[in-house]
Order: structure tokens, then sequence, then C-alpha cells
């Protein structure tokens, strides 16, 4: 327990240091146990349509997960609930060959960060959702600890 505190303290820590995110949010997974009917939805608010956009998914699991890889599928929607795009995205999380885990971590948890869209540009100003729900088949999928989006300007210099 005193390990995740200790993540969950870092992880608040570099995002709070990040200037450029407009959103950050993660939504813990009960008992590390992600059934497929449970869709975690991140609503953000995009004050500045005129700027391009990195989102990423943040994920956090612990070692006994049982997979290289996780298959996402993901909604985005606008304030009217109308969808502007889904998608079915593979995060690797561990290198198939060895075995070792991808991301930053800590004791049996680990940290990742993926880009899911690069450079994107909102088509207004607004409330937009971010709908994920995993896409692996077992129902639960076991040892997901937490799920979330980061939402950052894209800065000049990227």
């Amino acid at each position: 327990m005193k390990q995740l505190g200790l993540v969950m303290f870092i992880v608040l820590l570099a995002i709070g240091c990040d200037t450029n995110a407009v959103y950050s949010e993660y939504t813990d997974i009960e008992d590390g146990k992600w059934y497929i009917k449970n869709a975690p939805s991140f609503t953000f608010d995009i004050k500045d349509a005129s700027v391009p956009y990195n989102i990423y998914y943040n994920l956090r699991n612990n070692l006994s997960y049982a997979y290289y890889n996780l298959y996402l599928t993901r909604y985005l929607r606008d304030e009217t609930g109308k969808e502007l795009e889904s998608r079915l995205d593979e995060l690797i999380l561990m290198d198939p060959k060895t075995g070792k885990p991808n991301g930053d971590g800590l004791g049996d948890l680990f940290d990742h960060k993926f880009l899911m869209k690069r450079a994107y540009r909102f088509p207004r100003p607004g409330k937009y959702t971010m709908q994920i729900r995993q896409y692996m088949r077992q129902d639960p999928l076991l040892n997901v600890q937490s799920i979330g989006i980061t939402v950052e300007k894209v800065n000049a210099a990227n």
C-alpha cells in the first residue's frame, strides 16, 4: 500500500510540473479487474481550438498482468454527444521477446504514457469526452490498476 501511495505522489508531482497539460485524470479500476462493461469517460474543456493538442493514454498495471499488450477502443465525443471518432489502439506494455516491462516502475507497479493523438485540432472550443473500453476479450481483465488521459498543448518547439 505504501508503494501505491508513493507512485501516486510521484505521478501527481510530475503532472503538476507539466505546464502544457490542460487536463490529466486517472480512473482507478476496482480491485484491478477491468470489466468490458466498465468504460471510463474523461470530460475536459478546450478553451483554445486554434492550437494543436497531443492526447495521451495513462495506464497503470502491475507485473502480474498476463499479456505484453493491451487493446483499447476509444471514443471521442463533443459536448452534444456527437461521436467525432472511434478507434482501436494497441498499447505495448512489455517487450514481447524478453518480457521486460516498458514504462516507469516502482515495485510491481508500472506507469505508462502512450501517445493517442498527435497535434490534434479540436473543431471548436468546448467540452469533449474521451471514453475508453478494454478490448482484450477477457472479462474481467486482471491487474490493470488505473486508466486515464492527458491532454497537452503542443509546444511550438515540438
